[in-house]
């Protein structure tokens, strides 16, 4: 406005010079002339004085960004450390309540460590008073004890229990299972699974039309027989599984042997037994 001014000023004394004499109208000008170079310094001046507070502005920005950055980094880690937390709630004098149930539950958990500990140690006592009273019949040939997808299994080669093709266990099989009766049935709280198993030559007979038929039967009819010899048939399940589940390859008559054999499973399926290292 004051520039304005100046200039209409100006612009009068330039058309009406006979109402001032020369040297009052360069004096003017003079004048408006140092007034319009002071405005434009003070500008100048007010211009450069923002430029400085925006980069003291944005340098103070930058920094805060850096010190947020360096902050969030520290919580993290105060956060991940249990004791270096647990010492920063003291010291912000924050309810320590969350750190008392923590404790708790992990008291909790710890016993119940020890418990499922104790219950994994009262089975491999178990399992090796088992294994120790199979010892004879295991060293002789007679039975084999193995562990195979959690599970421990008593396993006997069809050539003891049966000759080939048959259902009935024969004199030799006979004895060897009354034996096994005679340990299993020391065994408390622990059902078993009999299973047969062939190999993978079909078989087809009026009585045994596959391999399903055959494995079932022998099933069954050990499992009447150690019901026979003393154990509870509450305790006692049988099951066929053919050829299908095969612990070599049906490649060659050795292999084939293997696979002809009754099984006589712990149950249920323990994920937690010991490897078969932990039992010798």
């Amino acid at each position: 406005m004051r520039k304005l001014s100046c200039l209409l000023l100006a612009l009068s004394l330039a058309v009406t010079p006979s109402c001032v004499t020369s040297g009052t109208h360069k004096k003017k000008v003079a004048a408006m002339k140092q007034a319009h170079d002071d405005d434009v310094a003070a500008a100048k001046a007010r211009e450069a004085e923002l430029s400085k507070k925006l980069g003291a502005l944005t340098t103070e920005h930058d920094t805060l960004k850096i010190d947020r950055a360096a902050l969030q980094k520290q919580v993290d880690i105060t956060t991940a450390t249990n004791i270096a937390m647990e010492e920063r709630l003291k010291q912000l004098g924050q309810n320590v309540t969350s750190l008392t149930t923590q404790n708790k539950q992990a008291a909790a958990q710890l016993e119940e460590l020890r418990r499922q500990k104790a219950a994994a140690e009262a089975r491999l006592a178990t399992f090796r008073n088992l294994v120790a009273k199979l010892q004879s019949m295991i060293d002789s040939g007679q039975l084999k004890v193995v562990i195979r997808n959690g599970r421990m299994i008593i396993a006997l080669p069809n050539d003891i229990l049966f000759d080939s093709g048959s259902t009935t266990v024969k004199p030799e099989g006979q004895k060897a299972m009354a034996k096994v009766a005679q340990v299993l049935a020391t065994v408390n709280d622990r059902n078993f699974l009999v299973a047969g198993h062939t190999d993978n030559i079909p078989i087809k007979t009026s009585r045994h039309p596959s391999n399903w038929e055959l494995s079932t039967e022998r099933a069954v009819n050990v499992l009447q027989l150690l019901v026979k010899k003393g154990m509870s048939p509450k305790v006692l399940s049988a099951a066929g599984y053919s050829e299908f589940d095969p612990v070599v390859a049906n490649d060659n008559d050795k292999n084939r042997a293997q696979n002809r054999r009754i099984e006589i499973v712990l149950q249920p399926n323990l994920s937690d037994l010991p490897s078969l290292d932990d039992l010798k």
